[in-house]
């Protein structure tokens, strides 16, 4: 199976992840993933929301619906250990641990995203400014062009959080519903290999370009 985009630290598959998974030969240490939370979002809702400044057209899109629940089990079976953000809307088996992002904004947009784990200990909690064009350090952050992306600091914390609780390096990391690269950039800036699967094209060569880029985090 030949790969859409490959480096050092990076795979890139483009397809339906259902028909890629089983072709993986790969050790998986860490599931991280963000599926569809099934809010019905599409692009006009999404641009309503914003007031201080002009909106980012994401174009049409249809893909926010919950994903069956035989595709959320195929995503689970992967991994050593999991974290899924917006579990919360999905029918997950019990834990304790859960990774909470505040997201420390205003308006019509959730306070928080919370990511179901399997991770052993307490519930985990990281603030990160994320409301339109006010984030917490837009100097680090690559243009947004997913109406769901997440901060690259929150993925990275995520990662963190994962070997810091198993007391493991994550050696190679999967995202099977990677959207725009976020958990692939953010493994590779803590110098972790990973792979990730996209059923559209243009985000495989968004997350392609990201992640072929040298990033400089500046912490201003």
């Amino acid at each position: 199976m030949k790969p859409y985009y490959q480096d050092k630290w990076t795979t890139i598959y483009h397809g339906d992840c259902r028909e890629i998974l089983p072709q993986l030969d790969i050790k998986v240490d860490l599931l991280l993933t963000d599926p569809p939370y099934g809010l019905k979002q599409d692009s006009f809702r999404v641009a309503s929301r914003e007031k201080l400044a002009k909106t980012t057209d994401y174009g049409s899109f249809g893909w926010d619906k919950l994903l069956d629940q035989e595709i959320i089990k195929t995503v689970l079976s992967y991994g050593d250990w999991k974290i899924v953000f917006g579990g919360n809307y999905y029918n997950l088996p019990s834990n304790v641990c859960w990774l909470i992002w505040d997201k420390d904004n205003s308006g019509d947009f959730a306070d928080c995203e919370l990511a179901w784990t399997n991770l052993p200990g307490a519930i985990r909690k990281i603030t990160w400014l994320w409301n339109g064009m006010l984030r917490a350090n837009i100097y680090d952050e690559y243009k947004r062009v997913h109406p769901t992306q997440k901060p690259i600091a929150v993925m990275k914390w995520s990662i963190s959080q994962a070997e810091s609780k198993t007391k493991k390096q994550m050696g190679i990391i999967l995202d099977p519903l990677m959207g725009s690269g976020t958990t692939l950039l953010a493994a590779k800036l803590l110098n972790r290999r990973s792979a990730g699967i996209e059923i559209e094209e243009k985000y495989c060569e968004i997350a392609a370009k990201r992640c072929s880029q040298e990033v400089m985090e500046l912490n201003l």
